[in-house]
């Protein structure tokens, strides 16, 4: 488990999805050994869908057509999802003008079943380079050069693909994040670094709807209090603002989603901070809590129609249950109690309004943490809550993978209407 944890909770600079689409136009444009002539980018609808309105870090620009631009003139494929930290204004100018040569063209890719998916094609001087990556925002399946495959894992028989998933239930989760060596587990902390350094950066300015500096406010806290619950709304909610704004400021991921990884993170550090928690027990908690991610979304996939903060928030639900001195049957009520409150919440694409869907989903995450202290649990006479907590689980997977897909389509459509 701590290879899945240390693999799917990585940094990342700015939303992950126009990032990773940087990404495939870098590797594109390393493989054709020069400057791109001309680019054209094919998208599945959730690459689509969530690239669209999210601000690119370091340009004070929003949408794909600079994030693929600064991809082929700054991108370094082996930054991984920070493949844009070099940005300059310099290059930035440069993208803009690739842009306004009408040098880059970006559709969406039709028949295509996998919803991460992102197809670049870079030409210039009669040579051809193609980057596929699908399944994983890091996760290239194919790369060729003048008709040349070099490389190819598009079938299962290929092989050499992503690491097979750890096979998880709540159980072990809880198991494995109560009785690990603290230094197996001890990389967790860097979440809380970097995580919370992007809350205070947007305390600091003015990014995307300022949820996070709202709350701060006289008026604010005139309504709301200032409590431990209403610093973990704006803790969480800052990170978000920032990021979704486009702050060149990295943050730690989940599962390929800085927000995840945010929701999953500050509510569970800001409560152990102001409980005066040990470090023993933040490490524990942030490992309950992201492992909880990382196994709702085994399931639930990548990318879909559900909100991703439901499953983030679910973590750090699990995490604050802990630290409030909950054990494994508390934990697993909180987790129902979430599954009962936030399922069906829909994506809508990624964007500054993603930080008032964080707000939401963890400000349930400490009811539901509350509840469950209190020996409160939905029942399975409730909706689609099971006695048994994994089902539960698969029953919110199974909605937000397969029953919200026709809600996913039209969600797009109306986005592109617009």
């Amino acid at each position: 488990m701590v290879v899945a944890a240390s693999r799917e909770v990585v940094p990342a600079i700015g939303c992950t999805e126009p990032m990773a689409v940087a990404l495939c136009t870098a590797r594109a444009r390393e493989l054709l050994g020069g400057l791109p002539e001309r680019i054209e980018v094919l998208l599945s609808a959730n690459i689509l869908k969530n690239a669209m309105g999210v601000g690119i870090p370091g340009t004070g620009m929003i949408g794909l057509p600079i994030a693929v631009a600064l991809g082929a003139q700054i991108g370094r494929s082996e930054c991984g999802l920070e493949v844009l930290r070099d940005v300059t204004p310099e290059a930035v100018e440069r993208g803009r003008r690739m842009i306004d040569g009408r040098r880059i063209a970006i559709c969406l890719k039709e028949d295509v079943d996998e919803k991460l998916y992102i197809e670049a094609e870079a030409e210039a001087a009669g040579h051809r380079a193609v980057a596929v990556i699908a399944g994983g925002h890091t996760s290239f399946v194919f790369v060729s050069r003048d008709g040349e495959t070099l490389l190819d894992r598009r079938t299962p028989a290929a092989g050499g693909g992503e690491e097979e998933d750890v096979p998880l239930t709540l159980a072990r989760v809880w198991d494995f994040a109560m009785t690990s060596p603290l230094d197996e587990l001890r990389f967790i902390l860097e979440t809380s670094r970097l995580n919370k350094a992007a809350a205070e950066r947007s305390f600091a300015g003015e990014f995307g709807h300022c949820v996070g500096r709202t709350l701060c406010c006289d008026r604010e806290r005139k309504v709301m209090g200032d409590s431990i619950f209403t610093r973990i709304l704006s803790y969480t909610s800052a990170a978000c603002d920032a990021r979704m704004a486009g702050a060149m400021i990295p943050v730690m991921s989940n599962s390929g989603s800085g927000n995840q990884g945010i929701a999953a993170t500050l509510p569970v550090v800001v409560y152990a901070e102001e409980t005066h928690a040990s470090e023993e027990q933040m490490i524990r908690a942030l490992t309950l809590s992201h492992l909880t991610v990382i196994y709702i979304k085994q399931s639930l996939g990548r990318l879909s129609a559900l909100c991703g903060c439901v499953v983030a928030a679910t973590g750090s639900s699990c995490g604050i249950t802990y630290l409030m001195g909950g054990g494994y049957e508390a934990v697993s009520f909180a987790v129902k109690n979430m599954i009962a409150n936030l399922t069906g919440m829909m994506c809508d694409g990624a964007k500054p309004s993603c930080s008032l869907k964080l707000m939401t989903g963890v400000s349930t995450a400490v009811l539901s943490a509350m509840l469950a202290m209190e020996n409160h649990s939905v029942s399975s006479v409730e909706g689609i809550i099971d006695d048994d907590v994994d089902k539960s689980i698969r029953n919110l997977t199974l909605i937000g993978r397969d029953g919200m897909n026709e809600t996913d389509h039209l969600i797009l459509k109306i986005m592109t209407s617009k």
